[in-house]
């Protein structure tokens, strides 16, 4: 899921992630980012965390309460490049942070990584 108040943003991802087979839903606030989420259990959200209303940090934590959406991953993806952001971010439960401007492939590289890794069976110790 792409959630961001700019249509740019959400319609240059979508499309691009479509080409590559990636299917995705958008919203583009964090009160539709929670409806959709719950609707649709997404396994990665692309956060934008300044929106008006409630906001990536907001919606992100939201997500991360409940059962049902603990455990999706969430990419913050922000113009915030300040110092100590990106600990804020992890803080409100953002799993991996991305600095807009991002090149669409970029950002598929990273959500796929993120799908990826949390996928990886565990093995058990013996």
């Amino acid at each position: 899921m792409i959630v961001d108040d700019n249509a740019d943003s959400r319609d240059i991802y979508s499309t691009y992630f479509g080409h590559k087979g990636v299917r995705t839903v958008t919203a583009s606030n964090g009160d539709d980012a929670l409806t959709v989420a719950r609707a649709v259990r997404p396994d990665v959200v692309v956060m934008d965390l300044t929106m008006p209303g409630t906001d990536g940090w907001q919606a992100t934590r939201a997500l991360k309460a409940e059962p049902a959406t603990r455990d999706v991953i969430v990419i913050a993806l922000t113009g915030h490049a300040f110092r100590g952001t990106e600990k804020t971010a992890r803080d409100a439960g953002c799993d991996a942070y991305l600095i807009k401007p991002c090149l669409p492939d970029q950002l598929l590289d990273t959500v796929l990584a993120m799908w990826t890794t949390r996928r990886e069976p565990r093995r058990e110790s013996a």
